[in-house]
């Protein structure tokens, strides 16, 4: 069997019961699932999904909890406590998360939030978390390509705009000129690629690219137009503001995608706003 890779959801078969809980086939003596964690159906034989960490004292251990990351994820978290030897988070777990003092960068303060990444330490084999990222992000050899929809992390302000983290693995230019919503650092975003450069420089946008994000689009504003009995006062003249305010999306997309249901025969326009063509 494949070994259990710690730190990731594995999918493991009850090998035996004791009293306090399941013993899963690891190949070798078993990982315990302890019975506060097990579900009541659970019977031998079982295959089922876990998470595996080592506990308190070294030994490793599975759970149907869920982590708020696993190892490779880029996240933010809280720190609980600091000791002499580093900082502890709240992984969403019965165990902490670990940040040596060697991987902060200007040590961490207890109750604030701080952008970590998950890795396995070399030296005793658990997870731990990481300040230092900006070393284990790459452009050198990219994984996607123009028009991929993807993960993002705001991870710093910059001239330009914001640099944000793709996939946990690369980093991209959201624009300044692309901002339509409050960017707050550490936080979570859908986006997709806009352009790839010669030098694997990559520009991000928020939402879904073309006219995929249009008919996505187009379904909110239909509803929205139903719920405010067939009217809103919203057009090609409206401020961009206004129209990300009330719609989530910029004033381009709201163009864009009001534009496809006027040819659709689904909406009017007025001088004041939009109007549900309702079809007897």
């Amino acid at each position: 069997m494949e070994p259990v890779a710690v730190g990731q959801y594995n999918m493991l078969k009850v090998s035996r019961k004791v009293d306090f809980g399941f013993y899963l086939d690891d190949g070798e003596e078993g990982i315990l699932l302890p019975k506060r964690f097990a579900p009541r159906s659970l019977r031998m034989g079982d295959e089922l999904k876990v998470f595996v960490y080592h506990d308190s004292d070294n030994r490793l251990i599975a759970t149907t909890q869920t982590p708020k990351a696993v190892v490779g994820d880029i996240v933010k978290m809280k720190v609980v406590s600091v000791t002499g030897l580093g900082a502890f988070l709240d992984w969403g777990l019965m165990k902490d998360l670990f940040v040596p003092k060697s991987k902060q960068l200007g040590g961490m303060r207890e109750g604030a939030e701080y952008l970590v990444k998950l890795y396995i330490d070399e030296m005793t084999g658990r997870v731990a978390a990481t300040e230092k990222i900006e070393s284990l992000l790459s452009n050198d050899e990219l994984t996607v390509k123009e028009k991929d929809l993807v993960d993002l992390i705001a991870y710093r302000e910059s001239e330009l705009g914001y640099i944000m983290i793709i996939n946990n693995r690369h980093t991209g230019i959201l624009h300044s000129n692309e901002v339509y919503t409050n960017i707050q650092i550490g936080n979570k975003y859908s986006g997709f690629i806009k352009t790839i450069r010669p030098d694997n420089k990559i520009d991000v946008v928020l939402g879904k690219p073309g006219y995929q994000k249009v008919e996505d689009e187009a379904g909110k504003i239909l509803r929205l137009l139903t719920e405010h009995d067939g009217y809103l006062p919203y057009n090609d003249k409206s401020d961009p503001k206004e129209i990300y305010d009330f719609f989530g999306m910029s004033k381009k997309t709201f163009k864009m995608t009001t534009g496809a249901l006027y040819k659709q025969q689904k909406i009017s326009f007025g001088k004041t706003g939009i109007q549900l063509i309702i079809n007897n």
